[in-house]
């Protein structure tokens, strides 16, 4: 066999060993139809994991330790309002504000307690396991985020328009995994559905989810008490008891 006919096998033989990828499509539509201008469509976040046997099982994930990944206190919010993070990552909370927080979660997901913290320092918090985590101030009840911990790349966040996108989907039948952001925490579940993705099948089709009226949902605080109705002085320094 000549030089050339040997190349030809290998190159042929890579070809047979890849994947077959496909970007995905979808889109969130709010239930009920049109939605009226003062309710908003809630953000939503979806992600596939392959059903074992199909021969499209993913690598691990790599953990982002490098301090990249920051949920930022700034004017009385946190920026983002939703970060998705490969399992094990450690996420930055830095205190942007000129004055106290006091991040936490106490909800499914990572549960912590960063306790008091003033203007200019930054705690870490190691995100080890996959979930939601709705995150809080203790000071501020207008405040919330949401961390979702994923072992899969293959996600997509919704855009403002509702759309959805999966780059480099390898061929098989995945559990869809969808989560809205609708309502209480307890009450935000995640729900899934198995698809297929094929040549002619590559898309999410359309997800309907609840409206919501506001993003800040009623919360109580990490002691479990209401907040104290907020007073010029006590909403910036004094610690919710």
């Amino acid at each position: 066999m000549t030089r050339t006919g040997i190349c030809t096998l290998v190159f042929l033989a890579c070809l047979g060993g890849l994947q077959a990828q496909v970007m995905v499509h979808g889109r969130v539509e709010v239930e009920g139809g049109r939605r009226s201008r003062n309710v908003a469509a809630p953000s939503t976040v979806v992600w596939l994991t392959p059903l074992g046997g199909n021969g499209n099982e993913l690598p691990s994930v790599a953990p982002i330790t490098d301090g990249s990944l920051r949920l930022a206190q700034k004017n009385k919010s946190f920026q983002p309002h939703i970060l998705v993070a490969p399992v094990g990552s450690v996420v930055a909370f830095p205190n942007n504000d000129p004055f106290f927080h006091n991040v936490f979660s106490l909800f499914e997901g990572k549960r912590f307690d960063l306790g008091l913290y003033e203007a200019g320092t930054s705690r870490l918090v190691h995100f080890d396991r996959a979930g939601v985590s709705y995150i809080f101030c203790n000071i501020h009840p207008d405040m919330s985020a949401v961390v979702i911990t994923l072992a899969t790349p293959l996600y997509a966040v919704s855009t403002a328009a509702g759309q959805l996108n999966i780059a480099n989907v390898p061929y098989g039948r995945y559990l869809l995994h969808i989560w809205s952001e609708h309502g209480a925490p307890e009450a935000s579940q995640t729900t899934t559905r198995e698809i297929t993705i094929s040549e002619s099948s590559a898309t999410l089709g359309v997800i309907r989810v609840p409206a919501v009226d506001q993003r800040v949902v009623a919360h109580k605080n990490k002691y479990g008490r209401d907040y104290d109705a907020p007073t010029p002085d006590s909403s910036v320094y004094r610690e919710q008891r």
